[in-house]
């Protein structure tokens, strides 16, 4: 190879830069925008500011220059973040993809009277950031579109059996209202999310589409190399009858998981009653542990479905109730997740598949002997 090299006799690159040839130009560490912050200590709040909790990756995060607070909840990714997040997206789409997901965009802005049809106007509380137009029309910003998706589906006035199964799903921007945002990105106000909604023609199809979409989690999370466990989860605002969540364990996770040292059952303790200390499966002790909560499914049923009418035809040409499953990944939550549990106090580990960059080429010093020789500035090349 060295001697091929020395053949070509290519012009030395003088100061390493690589001519442009049409296609993407490689960017210089020292022209990268990752403004450090290395003052952030262990007890930073949103902001820098001393004496709120912090944790792992929002102190690593902060002090790497990958976001920037913009105010409580609200962060500047910045581009490796941006690299990292474009990575990550990419492998959910394939997952997605595989289970004949298709993509598309629904608007941030949804009306009001779809959440009050559906109740959750109101049963949402102080979660739904809520605003009015100039006409006085209310609006809220979605943290999820259930209801404005079903409204698109149900507007298919001639949806056949024979159009279903359909996987519907899109990455964008979602809102919260947290009363108290904090550690970073995995509680905050403004974050991304992959949600999937699934529309079937029976229950038992729906609950397949469920096992389906399930089983591309797992597939994603073992891809990324994260050490998550799948729970049974409550419901709660969304709705449903069945619900799961992906889980990584974590000292500063939220929420409480009781697990079977065997495999047999792991739950989100708001499920269990107080009294269930043991496997309901094979009776050993239940262990405890903390996690983070990284993805979220759940069978609709025609909950939503039957608000809206979205109906198909069957093959007798009558109108039936489509069932419906909603799957959501805290796409941003996932970035800060994956810091949080493989890294060091003070050295950041990303899965290799979504690192933002693979490699980074030293080149010679400006100006030095090795600079000027055309062997070297060739191999770099």
């Amino acid at each position: 190879m060295e001697a091929f090299l020395r053949r070509g006799r290519l012009p030395a690159l003088r100061g390493c830069r690589p001519r442009h040839s049409g296609g993407p130009r490689r960017l210089l560490l020292s022209q990268l925008f990752q403004p450090l912050n290395l003052q952030v200590g262990g007890e930073a709040g949103w902001d820098g500011r001393a004496g709120e909790p912090t944790c792992r990756s929002q102190k690593l995060m902060l002090q790497a220059g990958l976001i920037h607070p913009a105010s409580p909840g609200c962060y500047h990714y910045l581009p490796p973040t941006v690299r990292a997040m474009e990575k990550l997206v990419k492998a959910v789409d394939e997952e997605m993809q595989a289970v004949a997901g298709q993509k598309l965009n629904m608007p941030s802005l949804s009306s009001a009277e779809l959440w009050r049809a559906s109740g959750r106007w109101d049963g949402m509380g102080t979660e739904l950031f809520r605003l009015a137009d100039r006409h006085g029309k209310d609006y809220c910003l979605g943290p999820t579109h259930e209801e404005a998706v079903t409204e698109l589906v149900a507007a298919q006035s001639n949806l056949s059996y024979k159009q279903l199964p359909l996987r519907l799903y899109q990455v964008t921007r979602k809102f919260r209202d947290e009363p108290k945002p904090r550690f970073g990105l995995l509680r905050s106000r403004e974050f991304y999310m992959k949600d999937m909604y699934t529309f079937d023609a029976s229950e038992e199809a729906a609950r397949q589409t469920y096992d389906l979409v399930c089983d591309a989690y797992r597939s994603l999370f073992n891809r990324l190399g994260l050490p998550f466990v799948k729970v049974r989860a409550a419901t709660g605002s969304i709705g449903g009858t069945v619900s799961h969540e992906f889980q990584l364990p974590a000292d500063v996770g939220e929420d409480r998981l009781v697990l079977c040292p065997a495999g047999h059952f792991a739950a989100n303790v708001e499920t269990l009653n107080r009294e269930q200390m043991s496997c309901p499966t094979c009776g050993e002790k239940l262990t405890q542990t903390r996690g983070i909560e990284v993805g979220h499914t759940f069978y609709l049923g025609t909950k939503y479905s039957s608000v809206s009418n979205a109906v198909f035809y069957s093959p007798e040409n009558k109108p039936q109730l489509a069932e419906m499953g909603c799957y959501g990944l805290g796409i941003t939550r996932i970035l800060a997740a994956s810091i949080e549990v493989l890294s060091t106090e003070d050295s950041i580990r990303w899965p290799s598949l979504i690192a933002p960059y693979q490699l980074c080429f030293i080149p010679p010093k400006r100006g030095s002997k090795e600079e000027e020789e055309e062997e070297g500035a060739t191999l770099l090349e």
